[in-house]
């Protein structure tokens, strides 16, 4: 298990645990962040990912993203 933001490029990973504040991970529940969920990083700019999850996709911060464990 590592952070999201440790995920290589184009791998498809599995959200395993979401860590942090009830606030932080009912909003990253709302944009389909949630445990069995697939998610794939397309690139990382800026301090910030753009990741694919269910067929969207959505820029994330690095602290956010350690918090998402895959």
């Amino acid at each position: 298990m590592m952070p999201l933001s440790m995920a290589d490029y184009g791998e498809k990973k599995t959200i395993v645990r979401i860590t942090g504040q009830e606030e932080t991970k009912h909003h990253l529940e709302n944009l389909g962040f949630v445990e069995g969920a697939d998610v794939t990083v397309v690139s990382k700019l800026g301090g910030n990912l753009i990741v694919k999850i269910k067929n969207s996709s959505v820029a994330i911060s690095i602290a956010v993203a350690n918090k998402i464990m895959v």
